[in-house]
């Protein structure tokens, strides 16, 4: 602790800009496409610079950084939107991928109708940044998360799923005691085996409970199937869509049989969405990672066996080698404090025959045996992080570049990933 006393965590607030967001005064990033300041300018902000300002060149950025490819990520926005405006279905992208109302407000502009969050921090992120429909596509279980989230229905539409019938009492008694209402989906098991009740009958007791209750509303189901999002053989991933698609249509028998309708079923994610938008029974896709496109996601296939390459590459973690005492290793400054590792290692982008690997805090070990050319120290290095969403949570500040790959590449933006940490 310092003289000072403790040091209170600084809260991003956004500034006017078009799409969305209030006015603020307060300390600010001059010049750029920055969009949010920090409250609390009697304070030293907690989070350190960013590695960059609009119009430095990609060479000059500091790392880590958090990269974004503007033109991929701006096609892989639009192939989405298109997507679900040809197929007739709603978009409901994730923003748990992001966390950042300012790509939720490009998602909005596209078409999307909100966003999902797993958090109600995160929610209240997104209606700080002006996102007016937020579902939260998860249980929430605590008092104290039940009464904030029932304050945020005042401000914005705001769902929330239930898998539980005194769940619903809980989430009840909070709207009452906020004096607001809630839309509340059902959330079936189709096959995830995570959170869900199970499918027909009990789904629609629990969907009963809901539109009996004053003060919230059944909004419709939440489907969605976790876990084959990341089946490799897209037959395998087909079919086990197939399977929640059965379980959906068992569920909205037993709805139909309670005088109840849902008018909403939500699910998919970018590793099956297609396939949701094809049932005729799924009308909201909550695909999330298609905006970035992680190294795990493309290990997927395509039904004629190629690679799953709808979506671009977009998300990057810009390193620098920072050690080449032997020939064939090159240490980087991107360790698992940088780029996640869960769904397997960062891929070296450009860099045929280099390997990340035996990542530590700080370090990244990159094997350059196999390459035509190895980089010298110093020089910078793109990797493709395994998993975006963990990614993201490990980092400040998104650095927009445009014209990655070539040599004017430059910095455009700069975005605070303003719901990193939002756990609670």
């Amino acid at each position: 602790m310092s003289e000072e006393g403790p040091r209170k965590r600084p809260f991003w607030y956004f500034v006017g800009r078009p799409g969305g967001g209030n006015g603020a005064a307060g300390p600010c990033l001059a010049g750029g496409d920055v969009a949010m300041v920090l409250l609390l300018p009697e304070e030293k902000p907690m989070s350190p610079q960013p590695p960059a300002a609009p119009g430095m060149p990609l060479v000059d950025v500091d790392t880590p950084a958090l990269i974004v490819d503007l033109d991929a990520f701006e096609r892989n926005l639009r192939g989405m939107a298109d997507f679900a405006a040809q197929a007739g279905v709603r978009l409901r992208p994730h923003a748990k991928t992001h966390k950042s109302p300012e790509v939720a407000r490009r998602q909005i502009a596209l078409g999307a109708v909100g966003v999902c969050c797993q958090k109600v921090a995160e929610a209240e992120i997104m209606v700080a940044g002006g996102i007016k429909d937020v579902l939260v596509s998860n249980e929430v279980a605590g008092a104290r998360k039940l009464a904030r989230l029932a304050a945020l229905a005042g401000r914005a539409k705001i769902g929330v799923c239930v898998d539980a019938a005194d769940n619903v009492e809980e989430i009840e008694r909070a709207a009452a005691d906020a004096g607001t209402r809630l839309g509340v989906m059902v959330e079936i098991d189709v096959g995830g085996r995570r959170c869900g009740v199970a499918p027909g009958p009990a789904a629609a007791a629990l969907a009963e409970r809901v539109a009996a209750s004053r003060h919230l509303s059944f909004a419709g189901l939440q489907a969605y199937y976790g876990s084959a999002q990341h089946v490799r053989e897209a037959n395998e991933r087909a079919q086990h869509i197939a399977r929640a698609v059965a379980h959906v249509d068992a569920t909205l028998a037993a709805l139909k049989a309670v005088g109840l309708e849902a008018t909403v079923i939500s699910g998919a994610g970018t590793g099956t969405y297609e396939h949701e938008a094809a049932s005729g029974v799924y009308n909201e896709l909550q695909a999330g990672s298609y905006i970035f496109m992680d190294a795990d996601y493309a290990r997927n296939k395509r039904a004629d066996g190629g690679p799953f390459d709808r979506f671009e590459h977009a998300l990057f973690i810009y390193a620098s080698i920072m050690s080449a005492t032997v020939p064939e290793r090159r240490v980087l400054d991107a360790g698992l404090k940088a780029v996640a590792i869960d769904s397997g290692m960062p891929m070296p982008w450009q860099l045929p025959g280099a390997v990340y690997l035996r990542p530590s805090d700080e370090h990244g070990n990159l094997d350059v045996a196999a390459c035509p050319r190895a980089p010298a120290r110093g020089e910078k290095v793109l990797l493709v992080p395994g998993h975006c969403d963990p990614t993201v949570n490990l980092h400040d500040w998104y650095v927009g570049v445009r014209g990655l790959g070539g040599a004017e590449a430059r910095v455009e933006s700069l975005w605070p990933v303003a719901a990193r940490g939002a756990l609670f």
